[in-house]
């Protein structure tokens, strides 16, 4: 567990460049080229949590004037994904996922069951936490590991299924998403597409960052959309006139310089990418590998920052009427992003389309989060974290997916 925390506590900026690095070497991109890549990752990803960190600083303080203002009083606190990445690290059995996710992925990478090479080790943490949530409710730490186990084998499959999305949508050929946030609700955005391509009206609404800009000038710029959408954030939260300039700045900044970070990873990543493709083109003829990534990499987007900037006011307001929801929206807000990117990508842009599904999952997220709650706070107690005051449990809204909740649910059955 030490040498597993040193390594986890490098932090993903640090250890993806190592990773991608000798990736670089075996894939023959050369010392040279793959050095420069990896430092330049590095660069990039450290530039995209940079930005993350600012959306999340200046997020939280808002939403949590909203909260207030809307009086609402809910008993489990959201305390965020980086302290239930460390909960879920805390797990007993949380050594053996890294070597049994790995050896899976290599097994179906040999038997052509899978065409994504998962070196987000970092996110590993997502299957680590449907094993603890396991062995939480019901105390079997063998079905937590096999239910951990499916949840990387499930990531994988529907890596391969979206990544002609993120190729097409977001321009990045070789990459691939096996990331549990922006993949947990597939099983059922799939079919509500389906279903919204097939309603009258609702099927020929559409607006892109692109029809946004020609129609509303400089104002529908994807820095004027952030600015004002902090705007309406202040304003909706009661803060005072500084506050409220100060966050429109800061969402106009996420907005430009996002893209601009993503930009920087890419720059690095793609050389790998295209030594990979042709190793394998000289090795294995036509077959593709792709290079699995956080879901970080699709934020460059404006589109998808604008879904996720704009359903934090409506998640704070589901909360408050959804039926059964009894947590408080507030540390994983500047999740949301995430969890939207790949419906923006299957949208196609659209905004309209993205938020009409956003608010449906986000929905389900606040129940399924609300569900959760009691293992969570077991987890925590087993890890000794202390309650925060107020609270009578804890949860969290990035793992509150469907693909994560079903599976607790079924193993917890065991």
């Amino acid at each position: 567990m030490e040498i597993l925390n040193w390594i986890l506590g490098l932090g993903a900026s640090v250890m993806l460049p190592i990773i991608m690095f000798f990736f670089g070497l075996i894939m023959g991109a050369g010392l040279s080229r793959s050095f420069k890549s990896a430092i330049t990752i590095g660069i990039g990803f450290t530039g995209i949590n940079l930005v993350i960190n600012l959306l999340t600083s200046e997020l939280g303080p808002a939403a949590q004037a909203m909260t207030e203002r809307l009086g609402l009083d809910l008993k489990i606190i959201d305390i965020g994904w980086p302290a239930m990445a460390s909960i879920s690290w805390a797990w007993v059995a949380s050594a053996l996922v890294i070597p049994i996710v790995l050896v899976i992925n290599f097994i179906m990478l040999t038997l052509k069951l899978t065409k994504t090479m998962n070196v987000d080790l970092w996110n590993y943490w997502q299957f680590a936490f449907v094993g603890a949530a396991v062995t939480a409710i019901n105390g079997s730490v063998m079905w937590g590991l096999v239910a951990a186990g499916l949840s990387s084998i499930i990531a994988l499959v529907l890596a391969d299924y979206t990544q002609p999305y993120i190729e097409k949508f977001f321009g990045m050929p070789g990459i691939s998403l096996p990331h549990l946030t922006a993949l947990g609700f597939m099983p059922i955005i799939i079919p509500l597409n389906w279903v919204l391509d097939r309603i009258p009206g609702i099927n020929k609404l559409y607006a892109d960052p692109e029809t946004i800009r020609k129609r509303f000038g400089v104002f529908g710029e994807p820095m004027s959309m952030g600015l004002i959408i902090g705007l309406l954030l202040g304003i909706f939260g009661g803060l005072g006139i500084e506050k409220v300039l100060q966050l429109a700045i800061t969402m106009a900044s996420v907005m430009y310089l996002m893209p601009k970070m993503v930009a920087i990873l890419m720059e690095g990543l793609i050389p790998i990418s295209e030594a990979a493709r042709d190793f394998m083109t000289k090795r294995f003829g036509d077959r593709q590998i792709f290079i699995g990534l956080d879901a970080a990499v699709s934020l460059g987007e404006p589109s998808v920052i604008a879904v996720g900037l704009l359903l934090v006011p409506i998640t704070i307001g589901l909360a408050f009427i959804v039926p059964g929801n009894r947590i408080l929206p507030f540390a994983d807000l500047a999740v949301i992003p995430f969890i939207v990117c790949l419906i923006t990508a299957m949208s196609k842009g659209n905004v309209i389309r993205s938020l009409i599904t956003g608010t449906i999952v986000m929905t389900l997220v606040l129940l399924f989060a609300t569900n959760l709650s009691p293992a969570e706070t077991i987890m925590a107690m087993d890890a000794g974290v202390q309650i925060p005051e107020g609270a009578t449990q804890i949860a969290n809204l990035d793992r509150a997916n469907f693909i994560t909740w079903a599976l607790v649910r079924i193993f917890s059955l065991f």
